[in-house]
């Protein structure tokens, strides 16, 4: 129970990172889009299924787990795909050009996106939880 808080919990905060720009020292982690963004969007909806999670469990949680998958699946199609398949010059110039200057473990390639740290994590943290709910009676 203890884990699916933490997670909870830092999944939210990591996320929070897309609204208002997260900087570790002089390297960005990522840009945050404001209020009016997609992210703002999810965010609120990832906190309403926490609330619904947290308020009325046997629901609750079946809502917590489907706005986490779906959330995944969007994360899936809009960076892992392109990593996996491969991407398009002009949809690998976006991306690039959009995640420019942010902290990246590996480098930029000519052929695949490559995800930056933050949303690496971001995606590990939605993957967590969705085990984590999973598992939470």
């Amino acid at each position: 129970m203890w884990a699916a808080i933490v997670s909870q919990a830092v999944l939210w905060i990591w996320f929070l990172g897309c609204v208002t720009t997260w900087r570790i020292g002089k390297w960005l982690l990522v840009e945050g889009m404001g209020l009016k963004s997609a992210e703002f969007a999810m965010l609120c909806l990832y906190s309403l299924a926490l609330a619904a999670f947290w308020i009325n469990r046997p629901a609750g949680k079946w809502v917590l787990l489907a706005v986490l998958v779906l959330w995944f699946v969007v994360q899936f199609f809009c960076h892992w795909y392109y990593t996996i398949f491969g991407a398009g010059e002009k949809k690998l110039r976006g991306y690039n050009d959009c995640f420019r200057g942010t902290l990246r473990l590996f480098p930029e390639s000519d052929e695949r996106l490559i995800p930056d740290l933050y949303h690496i994590v971001l995606h590990l943290l939605i993957l967590l939880n969705i085990l984590l709910a999973s598992i939470v009676r």
